[in-house]
């Protein structure tokens, strides 16, 4: 065994218990898992997660067997499932010992969802006073919108993200994926690690209040600060950059691909690449400014070069000259593209049948404690027996 296969991820030792559903809570969990920590995945014993059954496509094990569909699998790697129903005593009881022995919570209840169960953050801190809860809402803990459901195609609205996505005088546009849930999952690990190094610090836990409104509108960047500088809503440019000129998508002669001319030295070489010289020192194109304000007519002059060029040529050319470019691929050719490859972002992990599911690895690298992938998602409920009897385990160690 290699010295790398022998270090341990940096969160092991972790115990996370993950009431949620969907695709914010579990991304999280997800990550956590493949950063080593044990992630135990509590599921209402009617169906599960709902998004077990979002297909088709449905992975379909070795014998026939439905294994969910592959929605669920996008999030859930690397997890044990257990089921618990919330509604009784009984299960109300399993989550607080699980609790008890844990680091982490997740939950995507609405606010105030789990009050009822007695599986709130005020409730769960008197059985684990170090516990480090994350309740993840579509608008937070507070304000007008608190108690109401969030969902990411309705926050992608709200945070005028949409009003910045699609073609100038067109639709208002989503993204192909679930951006305000996933970026939400992405933000809770982070606010996760900090608010346990303070617990491992202080032995105090803490809560962690994430809503998807606050992060979709965050990540807005620079449109958000366009806006707060100038007070002038941003609106949509298609594939064109608010602030810089040319950086979007240009014809060839068979195709499409992506120009993301950065400075006024890319400009020039790009001008060269298509003979466009008497245009580089031109005072409306010389500065990223002035092409800015000349973007109708820097996007002409550029394209009618441009459509005289294969694909394959021009991506090329500018390859040579340092000029910024890029392929406009399909998801089958990003997976098929060496670089992707050569970085192993698929993997494929056989179950305890043998069934082998692909997946998406955590896209981060760690030279000294490298992140782990040791099981698919789980069947529901898969793991009841082993994770009770560890339970009932420590309880005795706990007691003695």
């Amino acid at each position: 065994m290699t010295e790398t296969v022998m270090k341990k991820p940096p969160l092991a030792g972790i115990r996370v218990i993950e009431l949620a559903r969907v695709l914010a809570g579990p991304w999280a969990g997800q990550m956590l898992a493949d950063l080593g920590a044990d992630v135990i995945k509590v599921e209402n014993p009617d169906g599960g997660d709902d998004t077990r059954q979002w297909g088709p496509p449905f992975v379909e094990g070795a014998d026939g067997e439905n294994l969910s569909a592959a929605y669920y699998h996008a999030a859930n790697r690397g997890k044990r499932s257990v089921t618990a129903d919330l509604k009784s005593a009984e299960g109300q009881d399993f989550v607080r010992r699980l609790v008890s022995t844990a680091d982490v919570v997740i939950e995507n209840f609405k606010l105030g969802g789990l009050v009822k169960y007695g599986l709130d953050y005020d409730s769960l801190r008197k059985v684990n006073p170090k516990l480090v809860y994350c309740s993840i809402t579509g608008f937070g803990q507070n304000g007008p919108y608190a108690s109401l459901a969030g969902y990411d195609y309705i926050v992608q609205g709200m945070s005028g993200f949409m009003s910045i996505t699609g073609e100038p005088g067109g639709q208002p546009m989503k993204a192909g994926v679930a951006i305000a849930d996933i970026f939400t999952g992405i933000y809770a690990v982070s606010a996760i690690e900090a608010a346990l190094i303070h617990a491992l610090k202080s032995g105090e836990g803490q809560l962690v209040d994430m809503a998807l409104l606050d992060v979709q509108s965050a990540v807005l960047a620079n449109q958000n600060m366009n806006y707060l500088v100038s007070g002038e809503a941003p609106t949509r440019l298609g594939n064109a950059h608010p602030n810089i000129s040319p950086y979007e998508v240009v014809p060839t002669a068979d195709g499409y691909l992506i120009l993301a001319v950065g400075n006024d030295g890319q400009f020039r070489r790009l001008c060269t690449i298509l003979g466009l010289e008497a245009i580089a020192g031109d005072e409306r194109f010389a500065t990223n400014k002035a092409r800015v304000g000349n973007r109708s007519e820097v996007r002409r002059l550029v394209s009618t070069e441009t459509l005289k060029w294969q694909k394959a040529d021009l991506l090329k050319a500018c390859e040579e000259n340092a000029v910024p470019s890029g392929a406009i691929n399909t998801i089958e050719e990003m997976f098929a593209h060496p670089q992707v490859q050569a970085r192993g972002l698929r993997i494929d992990l056989a179950d305890a049948a043998g069934t082998v599911i692909p997946g998406v690895r955590t896209p981060v690298v760690l030279s000294e404690t490298p992140l782990r992938y040791i099981r698919p998602s789980p069947r529901l409920g898969e793991h009841q027996a082993e994770v009770l009897a560890e339970l009932v385990e420590l309880e005795r160690k706990a007691s003695s």
